[in-house]
């Protein structure tokens, strides 16, 4: 048997960074994201955002990849809020999303940032935020690849 603890910190964004979760749209999908997830094996430890995007702290089983969780997460969230009919238009992610590994010092400053991502938001644009993770996680050549289709 294998013993891992992998925490990931991941972002995930509307389609086009369409502000579609607002209220109890926003309410309604991190709730059904944290069952579902519990569901398919994947702890979800923090998950918050703002309009267009989601900040999710995460931790992955041995046999899970992040290619695996995000497909999950996303594919079957947006499945639900469109057959649900939670907002009035069609729901899509986007296709790409933000990951990195979190050491295990860094946890209580992850979930701190993701719980006040409302706060956070009062002063900072998402595109500014986007930089700032970037930068922090040295993601540069993945943020030249992010796809909206």
């Amino acid at each position: 048997m294998s013993y891992t603890k992998i925490w990931v910190h991941a972002v995930i964004c509307t389609k086009r960074r369409r502000p579609f979760l607002k209220g109890d749209a926003k309410r309604k999908i991190i709730e059904h994201i944290k069952s579902n997830a519990l569901q398919k094996g994947i702890h979800i430890d923090s998950i918050n955002g703002h309009h267009e995007h989601l900040h999710i702290l995460l931790k992955l089983k041995a046999d899970m990849s992040i290619a695996t969780a995000m497909q999950l997460i996303k594919g079957e969230s947006s499945y639900w809020m469109n057959k649900e009919k939670i907002i009035d238009e069609r729901f899509e992610w986007c296709i790409d999303y933000y990951a990195a590994s979190v050491d295990e010092a860094s946890i209580p400053r992850v979930r701190n940032y993701i719980k006040n991502q409302e706060v956070h938001h009062g002063t900072q644009t998402f595109e500014q935020e986007e930089n700032d993770l970037v930068k922090m996680y040295d993601l540069q050549q993945l943020k030249d690849n992010i796809r909206d289709d």
